[in-house]
């Protein structure tokens, strides 16, 4: 599980519109653009406009929540984004090409094959995984639960 704190900012028949409540990641080595945890906090801090969040838990502006996407999901949309557009390509190229339509034909089979790739990862990755919950503060050192 990937997470990031975030901040309400409206809420609205279950669904919470947040933003970055902080930086996500530690930023302390050297691996920190490649790391999957702070990748979350990288697509919220990108964000301009507030993200909509599925929130069961009742909550209002200006609460913070933790929201969650698992890296299966992560892996999914990889795939949606990138393999499948390149598996397209290939298949539109090398029919267009095993028709006789010369090389022309296979570019602009490869041209459909993207375009339909990336119309369909769009569509079959539409559904938000993130999983959003109140934001338990840890106990300091000293203190009791």
């Amino acid at each position: 599980m990937i997470e990031t704190r975030v901040r309400i900012v409206t809420m609205d028949y279950g669904i919470a519109w947040v933003e970055p409540s902080e930086q996500s990641g530690c930023g302390a080595c050297q691996a920190k653009s490649a790391c999957g945890v702070s990748g979350l906090g990288k697509y919220f801090s990108r964000r301009q406009q507030p993200v909509p969040v599925f929130c069961k838990t009742p909550a209002k502006a200006g609460d913070e929540l933790l929201v969650a996407v698992d890296e299966s999901e992560l892996l999914k949309a990889g795939l949606l984004a990138y393999l499948l557009p390149t598996l397209l390509a290939i298949a539109g190229a090398g029919i267009a090409a095993a028709k006789g339509y010369g090389d022309a034909g296979a570019v602009a089979g490869m041209a459909l094959g993207i375009a339909l790739g990336l119309f369909a990862a769009r569509f079959l990755g539409r559904a938000s995984y993130l999983k959003a919950r109140p934001v338990s503060h840890p106990i300091h050192q000293g203190e009791t639960a």
